[in-house]
């Protein structure tokens, strides 16, 4: 059984015991998330929402807070001495699927 969600302003595709890096959550590590925005969910019958199924929800539970590898962003304007660098690092969440239910 499969299902997406939506979270973060994104929509993911889940399973059942698989991890899903989503936009940051505020929630702690071990702490369970439910995810409500349920848009479709699959298995031999697919139920599609309009736009979300009334009653379906994804639980999770959060395995880690983290940042993203840098990327760097440089701007240069040449012959003007005009150089800027700058650096972001973005939050995510992971988290585990553990249910998915309708």
């Amino acid at each position: 059984m499969y299902a997406i969600i939506k979270t973060g302003g994104k929509q993911y595709k889940v399973e059942e015991n698989q991890p899903i890096y989503v936009e940051k959550l505020a929630a702690a590590e071990g702490e369970e998330v439910v995810f409500d925005q349920v848009l479709l969910v699959g298995s031999r019958a697919i139920t599609v929402g309009q736009p979300t199924i009334a009653n379906a929800k994804v639980t999770g539970t959060v395995a880690k807070q983290g940042k993203e590898k840098k990327v760097v962003t440089f701007k240069y304007k040449p012959k003007k001495h005009s150089h800027t660098k700058k650096g972001h690092r973005q939050p995510y969440t992971k988290v585990v699927i553990s249910k998915i239910e309708v």
